[in-house]
């Protein structure tokens, strides 16, 4: 997988983003200012990989919010679909539609893909945490769904 636009590293701002969540709100970069956030792009929801990080960060929203952080997770569905996988796995973070990729891209998070024979453009998995001043602390690409959170914690939590 490869970005198409230039890939984001710690210590750049973070871009700004106007997005409906799943309960159809705006939510903006700037109503989280001077606060911790983990925004996180994933593929689709209710499919296997993105349930797989989506009830990761579920089960560690606890000690992730223990700690400051607010999650955002961010997929190109629309916020139905977001409300329903939200209730199917009992997610109480904020789902985020990107409907179109313009975010992911601005994160450099869309870009090529490939499943079996079939090449095409979307969001790529990733992961940034944006400092209570708007930069980046951190910025990771091609994230394994697996055990994501757990790295990230050591990352992030003492």
């Amino acid at each position: 997988m490869t970005a198409t636009t230039t890939q984001l590293r710690a210590g750049d701002i973070a871009p700004d983003f106007t997005l409906t969540d799943a309960e159809e709100r705006t939510v903006s970069k700037s109503d989280f200012a001077g606060r911790k956030v983990i925004l996180y792009f994933y593929p689709k929801a209710s499919t296997p990989g993105c349930t797989t990080e989506a009830c990761d960060f579920r089960d560690n929203l606890s000690a992730l919010a223990a700690a400051g952080f607010e999650v955002l997770g961010v997929s190109p569905d629309d916020p139905e679909s977001l409300r329903a996988f939200a209730a199917d796995e009992g997610l109480t973070f904020s789902l985020l539609s990107d409907y179109g990729g313009v975010v992911a891209r601005a994160y450099g998070s869309y870009g090529q893909k490939t499943d079996g024979e079939h090449t095409f453009q979307g969001t790529l998995r990733s992961t940034f945490v944006i400092a209570e001043d708007g930069r980046l602390t951190h910025a990771e690409y091609n994230v394994d769904a697996q055990g994501h959170v757990a790295r990230l914690r050591t990352h992030l939590l003492p």
